[in-house]
């Protein structure tokens, strides 16, 4: 699908990446319906960008009907960005119900309903793509992150099955998975260094990946140098090995720096 003269709903559209993905699909030709909790922000944000005709859709995707209040309000939309999301790092025993609850609807609820509300339409049109922002933390599980883990394992999860039902409908789904992103989101929000032989990549590669994904309708596309890519793929081969290497003392102590970074910094990115 080619971007210039679509529409494409972009949530979490202020945070650092959303702001990078943003810039990607405005510099492609694409309008914009932007959306995020700080309605300031979007307006400014809908200046700074190429093109015209872009709209701002405040909304709080916490909140139980806000996915499907969002999608009913965006109207047709050919391309959706499930960018928003929430870091969901520390114990287990660190987060209140509610707060678990917030963290599974904002990462895994929202963009399934959402995907559920604007899919059908594109069905019928024979065109359009989801893409879903996930992470590495969808393919390997460190500590403190067992939440975050289990909203990114899932979605990976949903993308990848929503592909095989819709795909052959003409319309494409695909997931950009990031790792350490150092100038924008949530590890870069949090201050930590990367453990110990990984690296970094720039939330204009995230953009990049996202423009890639809906025009050549790429399945997945991970930003992210190669050794950590391989570091994710031993992962989801071999979880035993993963396990014990993320349990050792630097695994911790690089999982113990983002958890308290992201409990100093903003709760999220929507």
């Amino acid at each position: 699908m080619q971007l210039a003269g679509r529409t494409a709903l972009l949530t979490g559209a202020t945070g650092g990446l959303g702001q990078a993905i943003a810039k990607a699909l405005a510099d492609r030709g694409a309008k914009l319906v932007l959306s995020s909790r700080k309605p300031q922000e979007l307006e400014r944000l809908t200046t700074e960008l190429a093109g015209s005709g872009h709209r701002v859709l405040p909304a709080d995707l916490a909140e139980p009907s806000a996915a499907a209040r969002l999608a009913a309000e965006a109207g047709k939309v050919d391309v959706l960005v499930a960018n928003a999301g929430l870091p969901g790092a520390g114990w287990l025993t660190d987060f209140s119900p509610e707060e678990v609850g917030r963290a599974l609807r904002v990462n895994l609820e929202a963009p399934m309903l959402l995907a559920q509300a604007l899919y059908p339409a594109m069905v019928e049109r024979g065109n359009g793509h989801l893409v879903f922002i996930s992470s590495l933390a969808g393919k390997a599980a460190s500590p403190r992150t067992s939440i975050y883990n289990a909203t990114k394992f899932g979605l990976r999860g949903f993308a990848l099955g929503l592909r095989t039902d819709i795909g052959p409908k003409g319309v494409g789904v695909s997931l950009v998975t990031p790792g350490f992103i150092r100038d924008a989101g949530m590890f870069a929000d949090s201050g930590a260094k990367t453990p110990p032989g990984l690296g970094t990549a720039t939330s204009a590669e995230v953009g990049a990946a996202v423009v890639k994904a809906i025009e050549q309708n790429r399945v997945e596309i991970v930003v992210a140098p190669l050794v950590d890519r391989l570091a994710a793929h031993l992962s989801l081969v071999s979880p035993s090995i993963a396990a014990r290497a993320q349990s050792g003392a630097a695994g911790q102590k690089a999982s113990e720096a983002i958890a308290v970074g992201h409990a100093e910094n903003s709760k999220d990115k929507r």
